[in-house]
């Protein structure tokens, strides 16, 4: 069975969606204790594979740029992958125009690889970097899956703001990575500074009441962005879980967050797992 990773992203490959995946490195690097200077050469690498989604697999048009993360005891794993025309590859001087970026990710990775997408077409760049000092995090449960609220064909075609989808665990890395993606989706919605820290607040809520009891279990988030409009879909919950999500969401002795910050709520429900919808405005 293949190895789950600790961190999906699916997005589309527009360049403001590489701070995206950034971001998340540097939540990983919280929540593992990173130095600085590794963190440094993995984010520079995978921006690297990210900026090659971005300007190449594509031929100008949109479409989707996912990543994977995978964290082992001192050693982290990264898998850029796109369904376009891939990442040149050969010896560096050969590489022209679109492989301007892998002497850069070969330097930088402490192994690289590239791979053909399974029925497809596209590439998988899987970059592994030694992280010596980083703590481990707690396993994920056998049987865990990733559900994600977004398949490629789904992100195409949305608005240059678009939509991102994430899962993450354990708990510990959701702590670190969800209320800073928040942030960062809020600003590019124009949100003020204010309703910013709101949306910290709400990812800080989702995170410590989500899910099951089971700590290493994932967190699954699509976010929507529009101008003023931030829209979460959580979920696959446990049945019955959504709403008291929203009942139990107290942060800092603030009170219901997901209720007092949020401009309106709503759960859907099938006979086995619930999604909660969250939306914030921002109506200055």
């Amino acid at each position: 069975m293949a190895r789950l990773p600790n961190v999906r992203l699916d997005l589309l490959n527009k360049p403001e969606n590489v701070l995206l995946v950034r971001e998340t490195l540097t939540g990983v690097a919280d929540a593992t204790g990173m130095h600085g200077a590794e963190l440094s050469d993995i984010r520079t690498a995978v921006t690297e594979a990210c900026n090659n989604v971005v300007l190449h697999a594509y031929a100008g048009s949109e479409g989707p740029l996912e990543v994977e993360v995978m964290l082992d005891d001192g050693a982290l794993e990264v898998l850029v992958r796109d369904h376009g025309v891939g990442i040149a590859r050969g010896a560096p001087a050969e590489l022209g125009e679109p492989g301007l970026g892998v002497p850069v990710i070969e330097a930088l990775s402490d192994g690289v690889a590239f791979d053909e997408v399974d029925g497809g077409p596209g590439t998988t760049v899987r970059m592994s970097f030694n992280a010596p000092g980083s703590r481990p995090l707690e396993p994920t449960p056998e049987g865990s899956t990733i559900h994600t609220l977004t398949s490629p064909a789904d992100l195409q075609g949305r608005s240059a703001s678009g939509t991102a989808a994430i899962s993450v665990a354990p708990k510990a890395l959701a702590r670190a990575v969800i209320p800073r993606l928040l942030c960062v989706l809020a600003a590019r919605a124009h949100f003020s500074t204010d309703r910013i820290s709101d949306s910290q607040l709400v990812g800080d809520a989702l995170v410590a009441h989500a899910g099951p009891a089971a700590e290493g279990e994932y967190l699954h988030m699509a976010i929507n962005v529009e101008p003023r409009d931030l829209e979460l879909r959580v979920g696959p919950l446990p049945v019955g879980s959504a709403e008291r999500l929203v009942l139990d969401s107290d942060v800092r002795g603030l009170g219901r967050v997901l209720e007092k910050l949020t401009d309106n709520h709503g759960v859907g429900a099938d006979e086995t797992s619930d999604t909660l919808t969250l939306q914030l405005l921002d109506r200055v």
